[in-house]
């Protein structure tokens, strides 16, 4: 089968994929404004493969005789005819990835519409829900991510000031956990407040209640609302939620913020099996 080539650094195309892998705020302007965002390795090319939403498929000569990518890229080609599929010239590779010895395929992404519809147009958020209150290093976002979609916990917000859930970094600390999730990005501390119906908890070193003794609360749905690396949870969301610490050896200042969102999502989880 013949693939369209891209053999320039100039082509439009190319270009925008590198715009859409570009960080802080122009790489996310870029991927809101075209809709999408790019998809690097094989692993989570193929979380998506099936998925009508994975519009684009980038390889190479070369990736193309790794059966595993060939697998991937055909299957894709299969399931969604419309699937458009390009082969990159191998030295466009090193300009694409910063991965030492990236596999040759990418994948372009549609983003949900969860990801660009205002906070505004949802009336109510019911149900379980992890708030990421201006969590900005993107190894941090995806694995809570990734923590969130392993505890059954699938609805997500960002804050204004997170790290963008779809940057390259976020997609691959999250390991595919993206498709399980339904992600709303940028809103506000008063957005959350009207459309969350479910009671805030906010993890933070300095509360009294201990997470270990919360029984009837985890047993209902419950929004964890998970603190910045160096402010910890704003005070206008701290002032609605009920403050949950987590018991540590006091000889510890505090815990990594992913690693608090596992104790306590997985603490919700052992309390409603028990």
């Amino acid at each position: 089968m013949n693939f369209d080539q891209i053999t320039s650094k100039e082509n439009s195309l190319f270009k925008e994929l590198r715009l859409l892998q570009a960080t802080g705020s122009k790489g996310q302007k870029a991927r809101i404004s075209s809709g999408c965002a790019l998809l690097e390795g094989i692993h989570l090319v193929q979380t998506w493969v099936g998925d009508p939403a994975l519009k684009t498929i980038f390889t190479s000569e070369a990736g193309l005789k790794n059966a595993e990518i060939a697998e991937a890229v055909y299957s894709q080609i299969e399931i969604c005819p419309d699937t458009k599929v390009y082969q990159l010239d191998s030295a466009l590779w090193d300009l694409l990835s910063d991965l030492v010895n990236a596999p040759h395929i990418a994948g372009l992404l549609e983003l949900p519409k969860s990801s660009l519809v205002a906070a505004q147009s949802l009336a109510n958020l019911d149900g379980d829900v992890v708030i990421l209150d201006r969590i900005q290093d993107a190894g941090n976002v995806g694995t809570i991510l990734r923590t969130a979609a392993a505890a059954g916990f699938t609805q997500i917000i960002a804050l204004s000031g997170c790290a963008h859930l779809w940057s390259s970094k976020v997609l691959r600390a999250g390991m595919g956990a993206h498709r399980l999730l339904d992600l709303y990005e940028g809103w506000t501390n008063q957005q959350v407040l009207s459309a969350v119906t479910a009671p805030l908890m906010a993890a933070t070193a300095e509360a009294e209640q201990d997470l270990f003794t919360l029984k009837q609360e985890l047993l209902n749905p419950v929004a964890w609302v998970m603190g910045s690396e160096g402010q910890g949870v704003s005070d206008d969301l701290l002032a609605q939620a009920k403050g949950v610490s987590i018991p540590i050896d006091p000889r510890v200042e505090s815990l990594n913020v992913s690693t608090a969102a596992a104790i306590c999502l997985f603490e919700t989880m052992r309390v409603r099996r028990t």
